[in-house]
């Protein structure tokens, strides 16, 4: 899944540039990492990315090793639920004994050979659980992400697929630190194994409207398919995968993955904890010279220099400079929310 903007990353991150084909650490993109780390689970050709259409030659242009027609532009957001959908559909109809991983284009793993065993073990389990989900054993009580539960009792790095006894939303601190305590509750890593089929199915029950019309759409092969699935897709349901499918599925299993240093890459301050910083703390992609400053995470193309000032993200394009509090970065996306009600395109 690789159709999101990105908005948190702004002003790097924009919609014919986003988070996704960006380089934020190393040279390769989010996008191309993903790729990389998969491909020796799941050979290329294998491969299917479902983006949009400002990024779509971009995302071509990256992955040569995928072929151009796999790499498919929604012709609007529809959230992760038609997304999945529509991709199913046309698995299912190339191979009616398809088994698909959904992996969005955009987090980071460090420990891939880990990973890589954890996903071969989730698509074995797909063929006797309707859908199997990876939760990443937690590092900290994080209020960010939602939660899988295990039953108790559950051994991080385990191999074998557990029933889910629940899905919980982004709680709150307090909640987040029992959970943490507890040990039966993992990060939900948004990443999902089931056959095509199955999808298909699920999607007919929980989301008839969705189903009907992607099963209206004609074969992926044929001339028709790109105009059919521009006048449809729009009209399908603007619901994420967790809502619309997942916590109303009967029957749902999960890995107990444990650290793979998995990171969904959110915002600035997670681009921050990761990166390799200096014994004042400060990060920077690019030239950084400091004065009595500490905590501080720059990406610019020119040098920077920082004079008594902490914990701040400084941000520098040609033709915007972001300037916030490390604390306050995840709301750099009501910035552009703000650009969009001014009509600044220029700047999106």
């Amino acid at each position: 899944m690789a159709g999101g903007r990105g908005t948190r990353f702004w002003p790097r991150s924009r919609k014919r540039n986003a988070k996704q084909v960006l380089r934020f650490f190393g040279e390769r993109s989010l996008i191309q990492q993903t790729v990389d780390r998969l491909k020796a689970v799941v050979p290329a050709e294998n491969i299917w990315v479902i983006t949009n259409e400002y990024l779509q030659k971009e995302i071509r242009r990256q992955l040569p090793e995928v072929p151009k027609a796999q790499v498919i532009a929604e012709p609007a957001q529809r959230n992760t639920a038609p997304c999945i959908g529509l991709a199913a559909k046309i698995l299912h109809e190339l191979d009616p004994e398809a088994v698909m991983g959904v992996f969005p284009a955009d987090h980071l793993i460090a420990k891939e050979a880990r990973f890589r065993s954890f996903v071969k073990s989730a698509y074995k389990a797909a063929a006797d659980h309707e859908v199997v989900v990876l939760g990443i054993q937690p590092q900290w009580p994080e209020t960010g992400y939602g939660y899988v539960e295990f039953p108790p009792g559950v051994q991080p790095g385990s191999f074998e697929a557990h029933s889910v006894t629940s899905f919980r939303e982004k709680p709150d601190q307090r909640t987040a630190e029992r959970f943490v305590a507890e040990g039966n509750f993992f990060w939900n890593a948004g990443m999902f194994f089931w056959k095509a089929e199955t999808v298909l199915e699920l999607t007919r029950r929980h989301l008839p409207k969705t189903a009907t019309l992607l099963a209206a759409l004609p074969s992926f092969k044929s001339r028709s398919f790109a105009a059919k699935l521009a006048e449809v897709y729009p009209l399908c349901e603007n619901i994420s995968i967790d809502y619309g499918i997942m916590e109303k599925a009967a029957s749902v299993a999960a890995l107990p993955v444990d650290d793979i240093r998995w990171n969904d890459v959110g915002s600035w301050e997670a681009v921050y904890a990761l990166a390799a910083k200096d014994k004042d703390k400060n990060a920077a992609r690019g030239d950084l010279v400091v004065e009595n400053s500490r905590g501080n995470y720059v990406d610019a193309s020119k040098t920077v220099a920082l004079v008594g000032v902490d914990d701040l993200v400084i941000v520098d394009t040609p033709d915007a400079l972001l300037i916030a509090h490390r604390s306050k970065s995840q709301d750099v996306s009501k910035l552009v929310k703000t650009l969009e009600q001014k009509k600044r395109e220029e700047l999106l």
